[in-house]
């Protein structure tokens, strides 16, 4: 708290703000005490500022609270529903005694809404704060993880990137060892001891990693404002944090020791007679752990593009996944305020006849969510332990036109039928949940508050409310104009949009005047849902090209030390006739080898993996050979390319130049 303390919502008539909408409304001046009209209903006494929620926070977006009393008072459904156990509306915050065990206290008060008459025998679950955001995922009420999977999929995707660089230095090193073999002869020669050696090759490892940490930071620095746009983060290099740099440097020093491990225990080893006397051979084996390291590598690559490629394909699955409606043109307003409410007829009217919109409708959920789910429904032959709990939408005589469903059975709700107040609208979810062969005319006990027989009039197409990875939720829909609580526009198509907004906004502001003309395009909010995966393709992506490119670096130098080590026997043969083709060849032919033996290593792996993780959601894509072809393709042709500059360049080198020495 800013100003004043968490008890001024104590009084029904009082708001605290945060010091961002302080601002806003007072500037400088102090807010306390200062009057604020709430929807336009009723004035409350600004009695305290609390601080902006962070923007990791699950309430950022909260910029005031109001007391409980008042929204009981100006709620009739909410007043109710302090007293009916079926209502799930609403969150309940407990805060638990200092060191109490959260699974004891779980377990006490999870049978408790057991005993008032629940039919759907639902339990109370504690879920910590601390565990919000990253194990937000629950099947039959446990814990089956959530977003911490993302996180620990990065994590690991980032040590392997890290590991090829590491590779590459093994690679490297150990291909470069005969550059070093007289200085380990000479040392060993004067004295020095293996674990001398080791020593001095770790440090030279160390010292490298500590340049490298030194370049990361500027480049993370530099990097940080894509990558939190990308992300959706807002993240920054602790510079002021001492357990950030502690591991930082710890971590440096382990990478360092890694990647100059098997360097420093090979060139250690040699032979300081053998070296001296210039008899020194690496031997014929002596390459083959190379030749792991990049196998490795390419495995790591390839599993990498696949799983790439399978997240792509799996958001342009859902993407084209029919939703059961017409999104195009649809706008969506909340009705805010009273002055919205009973005007229904007038309103549409209104929207019609100014040229703006062909249609209007209420409802009590946008088309873009599902926002009552109840349990109070019985009908013929329905099992006693079976308690569903179904999506339910009330909604206006036009909602159907103006959405544009879809029926497969049946008709929509119309004015022709004054019996269709007690009437319901079923999705094939629905249908499918409850078991009925011929849905149309079968009747439905609804247990609200007035309870009554509704009756089937129509089936429609499953539409797409919620989340565009999951089966559509077995939803009612039911005539109700005092529940309705969002307007869907129909625009005109026949005029621009900025056009058919301008008529729509002069209409809401004369029915309106002290509001605001919000709206959201219903295209634009289903869009939102694709938002998390798109952001793990971005960087998935990202993190594929950076172990593509990694691998190819290693890949060069390996090649570029090959043709240097070949440059007689190129020589040689060009001499003897070969061609610049055979050249190229000869030296590809083994790189392109330990490339296809990749593939038979990371498909596997990758289609396993990414199996799984699509078995995550209830509607998802399959995994295609095509994908495993145009992977294993392009990491051939990215290997081809790499080599192929080392390999030409010798090919097309001068005999002469290398063979004058003999």
């Amino acid at each position: 708290m800013l100003r004043g303390n968490w008890h001024c919502v104590d009084d029904p008539s009082s708001i605290a703000i945060n010091r961002n909408m302080a601002t806003a409304l007072f500037g400088s001046e102090d807010p306390v005490g200062k009057v604020l009209k709430i929807n336009n209903k009723k004035n409350l006494k600004v009695s305290g500022v609390f601080e902006d929620f962070a923007y990791n926070s699950e309430f950022k977006g909260v910029n005031y609270i109001i007391p409980w009393a008042y929204y009981v008072a100006d709620n009739n459904w909410v007043k109710n529903s302090e007293t009916e156990w079926d209502n799930n509306s609403f969150q309940i915050y407990a805060q638990l005694q200092k060191n109490a065990d959260v699974n004891k206290v779980g377990a006490k008060v999870k049978g408790r809404l057991l005993g008032h008459e629940r039919a759907d025998k639902p339990g109370v679950l504690l879920h910590p704060m601390a565990k919000w955001h990253l194990y937000d995922e629950f099947k039959q009420g446990i814990n089956t993880g959530g977003s911490i999977q993302f996180v620990w999929m990065f994590g690991v995707i980032g040590l392997f990137v890290l590991l090829l660089a590491c590779i590459n230095f093994m690679n490297l090193s150990t291909a470069r060892s005969e550059k070093r073999a007289k200085e380990v002869g000479i040392r060993k020669a004067v004295g020095s001891q293996r674990k001398q050696l080791i020593f001095q090759f770790l440090c030279e490892s160390v010292l490298i990693a500590f340049i490298a940490f030194a370049l990361s930071i500027l480049l993370a620095q530099l990097a940080l404002p894509w990558f939190n746009k990308i992300a959706d983060k807002k993240m920054g290099i602790l510079w002021g944090n001492g357990l950030f740099w502690l591991f930082a440097i710890g971590f440096t020093i382990f990478t360092g020791v890694i990647s100059g491990s098997y360097p420093a225990l090979y060139l250690s080893s040699f032979n300081s007679v053998k070296v001296l006397k210039g008899t020194f051979k690496a031997g014929r084996f002596a390459s083959i752990p190379r030749k792991v390291l990049v196998v490795l590598q390419f495995s790591v690559s390839v599993a990498l593009i696949i799983g790439t490629v399978v997240v792509y394909t799996q958001i342009q699955y859902a993407k084209n996944r029919p939703v059961g409606y017409s999104k195009d043109g649809l706008i969506t307003i909340n009705m805010n305020t009273p002055d919205l409410y009973g005007k229904y007829g007038t309103l549409r009217t209104d929207l019609i006849n100014s040229g703006g919109a062909i249609a209007m409708a209420e409802s009590s959920s946008p088309t873009t969510s599902v926002w009552s789910n109840q349990s109070s429904f019985d009908w013929k032959g329905k099992d006693p332990n079976f308690n569903p709990t179904f999506g339910v939408i009330a909604v206006t005589h036009d909602f159907g036109k103006a959405i544009g469903w879809q029926f497969v059975g049946g008709r929509d709700f119309s004015r022709d039928y004054p019996s269709d107040s007690a009437a319901f609208v079923l999705n094939e979810a629905a249908v499918k949940y409850i078991g009925f062969k011929n849905p149309v005319g079968e009747t439905i006990k609804y247990h609200d508050s007035n309870p009554k027989n509704c009756r089937v009039i129509g089936v429609v197409k499953d539409m797409v409310m919620e989340s565009p990875f999951a089966h559509a939720k077995p939803t009612i829909f039911l005539m109700d104009y005092e529940w309705a609580n969002v307007i869907t526009v129909k625009l005109n198509t026949n005029i621009s949009t900025q056009a058919a907004l301008s008529k729509v906004e002069a209409v809401f502001k004369r029915y309106n005047p002290g509001s605001p003309f919000e709206y959201t395009f219903n295209d634009a909010d289903y869009a939102k849902k694709f938002g998390d995966e798109e952001r793990i393709s971005s960087l998935a992506s990202f993190f594929a090209a950076f172990a593509v490119f990694i691998s190819c670096l290693g890949l060069f130098g390996l090649a570029s030390f090959t043709a240097e080590q070949r440059t007689k026997e190129i020589g040689v043969r060009k001499v003897l006739g070969a061609s610049v083709i055979n050249v190229w060849g000869l030296l590809s032919k083994d790189f392109v080898l330990l490339v296809f033996i990749s593939f038979f290593i990371a498909i596997p792996v990758a289609s396993y993996t990414m199996n799984k993780w699509l078995l995550g959601y209830d509607y998802h894509t399959g995994i295609s050979v095509w994908i495993f072809a145009a992977t294993a393709g392009a990491a051939l042709l990215i290997t081809i390319a790499t080599v192929s500059f080392q390999a030409i360049k010798a090919a097309l080198s001068n005999p002469v130049k290398s063979l004058r020495t003999e």
